[in-house]
């Protein structure tokens, strides 16, 4: 049997970034023939070459990393564990030590799925690497879940810190309350400990064992009114948190207001001096209209794509080339320097960069956060997204909608006149208006997406519940 047979008949396969499925589907032989799958496309290296592992804090995710641990042993291969750490921290970790990374991890999903990322030597994995992985024949193993993981090294947490102290300066955050919504995050402590040591004051807040899927694309008004309470009731200067894996950020202001994470992606690239910003159409149009870059590439949604668009902009490049998502997880794809201090290249999704790069950016403009926003063209985003939709049904809905320009127009009819398409992700009209709504099926879970701008925060969060709401009819929802 070929792994992409085992993936069909189980369900578990390649999404936007990495593989995704129901716990129930990732069973220990499907993970490890994936993982096995996986190490079996690399070259051939040294004997006992390592392959460093870590997961997130879901509770199906110890028993996945030990499948494969199982699979990275039955290759010949070194299981070097790092335990709980960010996404980014596992890559920056294997990337210097020039080795393969197994990361478990169903990033912002529910916590019923999972997922595994996994990095060559060179990086995370493109989408054209997903054929020969999905094309290698897959075996049985017997005694899985026998050998427990081995004992967590520090390493990959502290080259994490280390990278960051060694760039910021020190007593950046000198006077400043920096709240940190800890939930279950894979970063919480690394987080409050950069704040520490950079001269902040850290506030641990919502520190759950529970594992909470928090969706930085689509943040909870639940989850948006305690944000707002912990900065009025501790007097913040700032919010920060990431996701269940550390790759996107939450970025809040002095008023507990979420940043959206296009902008905290846009406001990070300007304070490194990017000269080149690659981003996927769902990004705000701020990015080209606030004229802070010499040149912006648009791609479809996922890193696998905007790492390859970045790979080709490098070379073009008069400065530093930086990429990020609508989640705001931002890629890094050239060295930045700036005051006599280096920033390699890390050419994966992080949250760490962007967050302290605009409270650094703030405290350097004498400003709060929520000034960094004033000097912005004013295009505003929203996105949501309806839940338990097979793919199928979305991409159909898609289909039917763009076979004709009539059946275009009659469902945004509510609207007004068409005036642009764009099909590079998903379905991304523009309005006469200017207005914007994106409708797209996630590549990650079963989930209609919606994306929407407008020149007000208010009308984009209309548009996005209007898209949703029309669309929903359209599947049943």
């Amino acid at each position: 049997m070929t792994l992409r047979e085992l993936s069909a008949s189980s369900g578990v396969g390649f999404g936007t970034s990495g593989v995704r499925g129901l716990v129930a589907a990732m069973t220990d032989e499907v993970c490890h023939a994936f993982a096995l799958a996986f190490l079996r496309t690399l070259p051939a290296a040294g004997p006992a070459a390592p392959v460093v592992l870590a997961h997130d804090l879901r509770p199906s995710s110890p028993r996945i990393a030990a499948a494969c641990a199982a699979a990275i042993r039955q290759a010949g291969r070194e299981v070097r564990f790092c335990g709980v750490v960010p996404t980014p921290a596992l890559a920056l970790h294997a990337g210097q030590a020039g080795a393969a990374a197994v990361m478990v991890t169903g990033s912002h999903i529910p916590f019923d799925r999972n997922g595994i990322k996994f990095y060559k030597p060179q990086g995370e994995i493109l989408k054209a690497d997903e054929a020969p992985i999905l094309a290698r024949e897959v075996e049985r193993p017997e005694g899985l879940g026998a050998t427990p993981l081995p004992p967590a090294s520090p390493a990959a947490a502290e080259g994490y810190l280390r990278r960051y102290l060694d760039f910021f300066a020190p007593g950046m955050l000198r006077g400043k309350r920096v709240g940190i919504w800890q939930h279950s995050s894979a970063s919480r402590d690394l987080l409050a400990e950069l704040v520490a040591r950079l001269g902040g004051e850290p506030v641990a807040l919502g520190r759950t064992d529970a594992f909470v899927p928090v969706d930085t694309e689509a943040v909870a008004e639940a989850d948006q009114r305690q944000a707002r309470a912990w900065a009025a009731e501790h007097r913040l200067d700032a919010l920060v948190s990431t996701d269940g894996d550390g790759d996107r950020p939450l970025v809040g202001d002095e008023a507990g207001t979420w940043l959206r994470g296009d902008i905290v992606g846009l406001l990070c690239a300007a304070a490194l001096g990017a000269d080149t910003v690659v981003a996927p159409v769902s990004c705000n149009s701020a990015l080209e209209k606030c004229g802070r870059f010499r040149r912006v590439v648009r791609t479809r949604i996922g890193s696998p794509y905007v790492i390859e668009a970045m790979q080709g902009a490098v070379a073009g490049a008069r400065g530093p080339v930086v990429g990020f998502e609508a989640n705001g997880g931002l890629l890094l794809g050239s060295p930045v320097e700036r005051d006599g201090r280096r920033l390699a290249p890390l050419a994966t999704r992080d949250a760490v960069l962007p967050a302290l790069a605009v409270l650094d950016a703030a405290a350097r403009a004498g400003v709060p956060v929520s000034g960094l926003l004033t000097s912005l063209p004013r295009r505003f985003t929203a996105s949501d997204r309806i839940q338990d939709v097979p793919t199928a049904d979305s991409k159909s809905l898609l289909a039917a909608l763009s076979s004709s320009r009539e059946q275009l127009s009659i469902f945004f009819a509510g609207l007004g006149p068409v005036a642009g398409l764009d099909q590079t992700d998903g379905l991304r009209v523009t309005l006469a208006s200017g207005e914007v709504v994106h409708l797209r099926p996630s590549g990650n879970a079963a989930e209609l997406r919606c994306y929407a701008e407008a020149d007000s925060l208010a009308r984009a969060g209309e548009l996005a519940a209007w898209g949703l709401r029309e669309a929903g009819k359209r599947v049943g929802r």
